[in-house]
């Protein structure tokens, strides 16, 4: 550690111990002996701090003695210096804590992190603000921990063990005491956190689970799930509760259901999917309008709140996607059998029926239970090769249910159009999947085309989300009925800034002096981009600018979509959210009851969306997994890439063919001493001034590959 970075470290330890007691009065000696310090080097670097701080006018003199200035002082610390938070560990290596209240975030240094983890909800000591200098504090406790299990390697001695985890994830070794003797050393295994003195690095654990071998695909993939806490298995209980479910529709199941059986009607969906959740229909009007049907799976028939099922299922609230794997929300007789809308079944749905005009006006709309008989599965390749006939081959032939199709595709393109129009973001970041051999092992990586099939299906999802949302949220005078909606804020305009520096290195213009000017840059920027090296870079780094969106009673709108009202409704197989609509619609527009406990569904969204989060970065794990494996038999070979981030260890690069992220370190990279300049988004060389920043292109070489840690290193090439 340089003398500089001492004395940061201290400059944040002498204005603490001022700040968090605002009324009293120190003498240097009396910091002195709070902090335990006896190195006469570092006193007199103290000594320096608080005379510097009493010319800054952070603190007051007294004689020889100093307190904090009346201006920072504020004795009702419970209000203003303390603040609630989630901690977030960054890339480059730095630690802040995003605060609940929409704040600007505050840095925390590695001396003031406590034993807080990433992702962990803290309560931050905030210090008085400084000029130029960002908003920093102290965590001073841990209120919740995001992760309550780790994974690790055992190694076993005399009457104990000791766990190594990812580093990332839990920087400290663990101490196991009681544990089955027969674990074979060097075994994967689940630990969970039993005692953690504050004075202590080294926490006292359990081992929950023995997972087996380290680096087989299984144990790796299960491994993710428990650091998520994500459950992976069905309890025993559910599955037998399953069972009583009867396969097939009954003649008891269509009373009082709309029957729509008659309407064309098919399932658009990637060509490895089961669960077939949404279904669209198509009927040509006597007045020239069409009757365009979204019919949504009705789970809720099925899953009767409180039983065994739903409370699993609320537990889980979501599937969760890993690279080779789906773990259900529902048991597989359930959300591939039962509620799927199967081809030439009958299927228990959700409607909403829309009359459009050949111009795509919304005339009316009704929302119903419902049956319907799927006539045709379709892949999304299907239907694209069905518009793509219609609106670029002059020698097209109407083939089966095609006329349906490309009518439904004229009216979700007036629809698209209209949206963005509208103001809402035209996001549109390329997405890579993994083809796998018989052994899960990944053997190409290719792009997933997102095309007007794509387009199509999401835009009769998203009309059916607002309205549904419109429906219940959009009255008069009285209240609105408690509801669930998917809410997205305004993104942070400090975040924002940032971004707009950043897109004008690279030779774009951002302009944020409006809603309206924000949008339309945003969206010239990504046609911009679009088809170019740049735009996996560009689109993630846009995407980061913007606040998240979340489940909430409280309805503010969702900024992305420019919609004042939206909800998700069409995808009750995989998302609990949906499931709870379906019930709030039947209770409110069947039942008539009255509103629903505002608190009970406010807890319900909470619980939700941060399934949602856990089950993203599990996501993303197995991704990284997958991407090492990937590059495991390719190390030594030269790739072109960018430089997708920078860090005080080094430069991130992504290669430019399989989308891999590696970390090129500065340790190797000997021609010069390199420096962050993280305002510019670059390293620079101390001695030659080379620089290397965001976007730049680069030749990167496989140095090493660690499948377990889930890293990449590579090594700069020249030419």
């Amino acid at each position: 550690m340089s003398e500089r970075e001492k004395f940061i470290g201290l400059d944040r330890k002498v204005l603490s111990v001022f700040a968090q007691n605002p009324s009293e009065d120190f003498s240097i000696k009396k910091v002195y002996g709070i902090l335990s310090i006896k190195d006469r080097k570092v006193k007199d670097i103290i000594k320096a701090i608080v005379v510097n701080m009493a010319r800054e006018n952070l603190l007051v003199k007294k004689g020889s003695q100093y307190h904090l200035h009346e201006k920072y002082a504020n004795k009702d610390t419970s209000k203003k210096h303390y603040i609630t938070g989630v901690v977030d560990f960054t890339k480059s290596g730095k630690v802040f804590v995003i605060p609940d209240e929409g704040q600007e975030d505050i840095r925390i240094s590695s001396s003031n992190a406590s034993q807080a983890l990433n992702g962990d909800r803290v309560k931050v000591y905030v210090f008085p603000k400084r000029r130029n200098r960002p908003k920093e504090g102290q965590i001073v406790s841990i209120i919740e921990r995001k992760r309550t299990q780790f994974a690790g390697i055992i190694t076993k001695k005399k009457d104990m063990a000791i766990v190594k985890c990812n580093e990332n994830e839990l920087p400290y070794v663990v101490t196991i005491k009681d544990f089955d003797k027969n674990i074979e050393d060097g075994s994967k295994v689940i630990i969970k956190i039993k005692d953690w003195k504050p004075s202590s690095n080294q926490p006292l654990g359990e081992i929950v689970k023995v997972l087996g071998k380290p680096g087989d695909n299984d144990v790796e993939m299960v491994s993710i799930l428990f650091e998520n806490d994500l459950a992976v298995d069905f309890p025993k209980e559910v599955e037998q509760e399953v069972e009583k479910i009867p396969d097939t529709v009954t003649v008891k199941d269509l009373e009082g259901r709309k029957d729509y059986r008659d309407m064309v009607t098919f399932t658009i969906d990637p060509k490895d999917a089961k669960d077939f959740d949404d279904a669209v229909s198509f009927k040509l009007l006597d007045n020239g309008n069409y009757l365009i049907g979204v019919h949504i799976a009705d789970v809720s028939h099925y899953v009767k709140i409180g039983s065994t099922i739903d409370q699993e299922a609320y537990k889980r609230a979501t599937s969760v996607y890993l690279v080779d794997r789906t773990i259900p929300m529902l048991p597989e007789k359930l959300c591939n059998q039962v509620c799927s809308l199967r081809e030439n079944e009958d299927s228990l749905t959700y409607s909403v029926v829309f009359e459009f005009t050949p111009k795509g006006e919304v005339v009316d709309y009704t929302i119903d239970k419902s049956v319907i008989r799927s006539n045709k599965r379709f892949t999304y390749e299907q239907a694209q090769a069905i518009i793509e006939a219609s609106e670029y081959n002059t020698a097209y032939q109407p083939s089966e249910y095609s006329t349906q199709i490309v009518l439904l595709w004229k009216i979700a393109k007036i629809l698209r159009d209209n949206r963005f129009k509208r103001g809402a973001l035209n996001f549109s970041s390329p997405e890579f999947r993994f083809d796998l051999d018989e052994n899960k092992k990944p053997i190409a990586v290719h792009l997933v085309e997102d095309n007007e099939s794509h387009w199509m299906i999401e835009e009769y999802m998203l009309l059916a989300n607002r309205v549904i949302a419109q429906t219940i949220g959009k009255v008069d005078k009285k209240p609105a009925k408690t509801f669930v909606y998917r809410v997205h804020d305004e993104p942070n305009p400090e975040k924002v800034e940032t971004f707009k520096t950043f897109a004008q290195k690279l030779g774009y213009k951002i302009s944020n002096s409006s809603r309206e000017k924000l949008v339309a840059s945003y969206n010239d920027l990504f046609d911009k981009v679009k088809g170019l090296s740049q735009e996996t870079l560009i689109s993630n780094i846009a995407l980061r600018t913007m606040s998240k969106a979340y489940y909430s009673t409280d309805n503010i709108g969702h900024y992305g979509l420019a919609f004042d009202y939206y909800t998700h409704f069409t995808s009750p197989i995989r998302r609990y959210p949906d499931l709870m609509v379906h019930r709030l619609l039947y209770d409110y527009l069947i039942d008539k009851k009255p509103s629903a406990d505002k608190d009970f569904y406010e807890q319900c969204c909470k619980h939700c969306s941060d399934m949602e989060k856990l089950a993203a970065d599990a996501e993303h794990e197995s991704v990284k997994y997958k991407q090492a494996e990937f590059l495991m038999d390719k190390q030594g070979q030269v790739f072109d890439g960018e430089v997708s981030g920078v860090s005080k260890w080094g430069i991130y690069v992504m290669i430019d063919e399989n989308k891999c992220e590696g970390l090129v370190r500065m340790a190797s990279m000997t021609d010069d001493f390199y420096m962050l300049d993280e305002d510019n988004y670059q390293i620079i060389g101390e001695h030659y001034g080379k620089t290397y920043q965001l976007g730049q292109k680069v030749k990167i070489r496989v140095e090493s590959v660690n499948m377990l840690k889930k890293q990449i290193n590579f090594v700069l090439v020249e030419g």
